[in-house]
């Protein structure tokens, strides 16, 4: 049979008036200020946290640089490895092939291009007079405005009667300026053959180590679910920019053949190779063959024909070819695409501008996957 409860035995907590003396109400009128004091943090330690990894990458790029090409060259040659096994040949040996292959390839081209771009290494201290003869009268229009601003900085000094002491500096010389680049690729090419070898031998082990730790099956399915897809885009849009850019490169090689351009294979080599870097490259290439020209071509309409043929060739090749052979599954955003190559270039150089299309690539298939991060997808995409 229950009894009564009594008063006393009541526990404090659960008596109001007592709990009410006890502890006062908090005030939540100070709730807003903490709120923004944390957002105020949280945004502080995160531009001190962005700009410190981009010192970083600016600092060690002589690591990092070889590091990310040698992990982009592992997605495009993965799958062949994969293939490989189904012919039973071990990762190891099919690692070494593929490198063979590739050091022999690359090989090649140095050994066919080594020659006619060293005579016109040659032949540019000619060809500078040459486009100085041509722009003679530019030339003497610029030397008297400088002659002007020279004789306005005389009349507005004053002289103090203090003599100062001129130090110069001593240039580097052109075998200094070219062999310090070439020693860094050199070395930076051989971090990049010896660790995509060990990336390649190794297989899946780094993916299967991933799946290993993590947690919950969604995150591990997720995780190889992003793998293969990165694989399979970067692959098939490196595959298939190097074959369209094997074909401009031929293209312009033999327009500049059929206008009577000297060394047309070497110009062809060139716009292959600089078409892997977005709107940059273009620019570049249109700026040589046109000096070249002007160098080598007499007639004017000839020589104006050279880079409105190479454009319009890039502009076939940007915005018709590319679209209907990658189809909308790698196009990316122009104005993103631009300030994404832009921000690597400073970052990396050459190098970085050769990774900005892969590298965004990879982010936008990363924030397809994972649904915090699709409104950045949405923006990435074209």
């Amino acid at each position: 049979m229950n009894r009564p409860v009594k008063a006393s035995e009541i526990p404090k907590s659960f008596d109001d008036d007592d709990d009410s003396e006890s502890a006062p109400a908090p005030d939540i009128s100070e709730l807003p200020e903490v709120i923004t004091s944390l957002h105020t943090r949280s945004v502080a330690l995160t531009g001190i946290f962005l700009l410190s990894v981009l010192f970083t990458l600016k600092f060690a790029s002589a690591f990092f640089v070889p590091v990310v090409l040698a992990l982009l060259f592992n997605f495009l040659f993965a799958s062949t490895i994969r293939t490989l096994q189904r012919f039973w040949i071990p990762p190891p040996l099919g690692a070494a092939l593929v490198v063979g292959c590739l050091i022999a390839a690359v090989g090649f081209g140095i050994y066919r291009l080594a020659l006619p771009a060293r005579d016109w290494m040659a032949k540019l201290p000619q060809a500078a007079r040459q486009i100085e003869g041509k722009l003679k009268n530019v030339r003497q229009s610029v030397r008297e405005i400088t002659r002007a601003s020279q004789e306005v900085d005389r009349l507005t000094q004053f002289d103090i009667g203090e003599k100062t002491q001129k130090v110069e500096v001593r240039k580097p010389t052109l075998g200094e300026s070219l062999l310090d680049p070439t020693q860094d690729i050199l070395v930076g090419s051989g971090i990049v053959l010896v660790l995509l070898f060990f990336l390649l031998a190794s297989g899946d082990l780094f993916l299967r180590k991933l799946v290993n730790v993590l947690p919950r099956f969604e995150d591990k399915k997720a995780a190889v679910e992003i793998t293969r897809q990165i694989e399979d885009n970067i692959s098939t849009y490196l595959f298939v920019i190097t074959v369209v850019n094997a074909f401009f490169g031929m293209a312009v090689a033999s327009a500049m053949y059929f206008l009577g351009m000297p060394n047309p294979l070497l110009w062809g080599a060139m716009a292959g190779m600089l078409h892997f870097i977005p709107f940059l490259g273009a620019v570049i290439g249109i700026t040589v063959v046109t000096l070249v020209a002007a160098v080598t071509l007499d007639a004017i309409g000839t020589i104006l024909l050279v880079p409105t043929i190479y454009l319009s060739l890039n502009l076939i090749e940007e915005y018709l070819i590319l679209p209907l052979v990658m189809g909308r599954r790698l196009m990316l955003n122009p104005v993103v695409l631009f300030i994404w190559l832009i921000f690597w270039s400073w970052l990396w150089g050459i190098p970085g501008a050769l990774m900005a299309v892969p590298l965004l690539a990879i982010v936008k298939i990363i924030c397809d996957r994972v649904e915090p991060l699709a409104a950045l997808a949405e923006f990435i995409e074209r």
